[in-house]
């Protein structure tokens, strides 16, 4: 199994923030530790693509623009599949 970069783990967490999403389910369906995951979520807060949702419990919510990574990002993993010949 190869280690994932940072784009892979970014993806992950926009991805299941998408709806809006704890840190408990960021942490356990992008597979990482609290500390790391507080280490992203800090990051995509920073540059806009996470943003936080108001309510009772904390909760994160892809924005716009963490939409617009996700699509690129995809369209990239599809092409780099694509002339590799997966």
């Amino acid at each position: 199994m190869r280690r994932r970069g940072r784009l892979d783990i970014i993806n992950d967490i926009l991805s299941i923030a998408t709806d809006g999403a704890g840190k408990t389910a960021i942490v356990y369906h992008a597979n990482l530790n609290f500390n790391r995951a507080d280490v992203y979520i800090d990051l995509l807060l920073r540059e806009g693509l996470l943003d936080l949702v108001d309510g009772p419990v904390v909760r994160y919510r892809t924005t716009e623009k963490g939409l617009e990574f996700l699509r690129a990002y995809r369209e990239l993993r599809q092409v780099l599949e694509d002339s590799s010949g997966k």
